[in-house]
């Protein structure tokens, strides 16, 4: 089964683009195909991931926006995950896609045009509850959020989860909030476990156990162009994200077998 999860949070630097590279590495790590898609115009999953992005690059704005081929934009950075690199002219898209009849299914579709079979897509979202967000979402499996122990990001969660549950009841009835990744993590603080008992007494069942602390490997490694896993395998970023891959092919087989 093929696993599509948007990495999606309005609210900017909450871990988002972080989770996407590094979540993706991981499940590569344990031996799942992956492809890591780019929606965000910043495109800093691309380059904290390494692919190559100059003049001659061809992009997600080529692919969703000039109709190019899956295989003309896919590119494996690092060994092992393909990526699909986004630049600033993706704001472009946006513009294009409110006025077209294909503006919330054109990403799915050009998903389902591929070749390639992976198991798992992972899409970093732009910090927006915008126009590519929802084509994110309209495609999507599930939706991880990843979220600070604090309080103004918590203030954003409920507009997210119901536009989820709009997306879900408007077309993609199989699309659900995959779960809620507590990040920059540090059990010292007391509002960090105040919010944490928060999280788990109103979303019991989709926090995820697993926890990303604060790490310097992890805010190091963006600028090598790599994920964490390779940067400094040993590191506690490197740890929590294995961690997290793991914990998510539990939770998707435990699925499977229910089904």
């Amino acid at each position: 089964m093929t696993h599509t999860l948007a990495i999606a949070n309005q609210k900017g630097g909450v871990g988002k683009t972080t989770t996407a590279i590094n979540l993706a590495a991981s499940l590569v790590g344990i031996g799942k195909s992956v492809l890591l898609l780019d929606l965000d115009p910043q495109g800093n999953a691309s380059s904290g991931s390494g692919a190559l992005r100059n003049a001659d690059t061809l992009t997600v704005y080529d692919w969703l926006g000039e109709d190019h081929a899956f295989d003309d934009v896919v590119q494996t950075r690092p060994p092992g995950m393909d990526v699909i690199p986004s630049d600033e002219n993706l704001t472009a898209i946006e513009t294009d896609l409110l006025t077209s009849e294909d503006r919330t299914v054109r990403l799915r579709n050009r998903l389902d045009g591929r070749d390639r079979a992976y198991d798992y897509t992972i899409i970093d979202c732009p910090p927006s509850l915008n126009v590519l967000t929802v084509n994110a979402f309209v495609c999507a499996t599930g939706v991880i959020v990843p979220l600070q122990c604090e309080y103004f990001p918590l203030e954003g969660l409920t507009s997210l989860l119901n536009t989820v549950e709009r997306i879900r009841s408007a077309g993609n009835p199989g699309l659900r909030v995959e779960g809620l990744l507590r990040t920059m993590y540090d059990p010292r603080l007391s509002l960090t476990q105040a919010v944490s008992r928060q999280l788990f007494q109103h979303f019991p069942d989709i926090v995820y156990r697993t926890v990303i602390p604060r790490n310097v490997r992890l805010a190091e490694a963006p600028s090598h162009g790599v994920p964490v896993l390779l940067y400094e395998p040993n590191s506690k970023g490197s740890t929590a994200y294995a961690a997290l891959a793991n914990e998510i092919v539990r939770r998707h087989a435990k699925v499977v077998s229910a089904r």
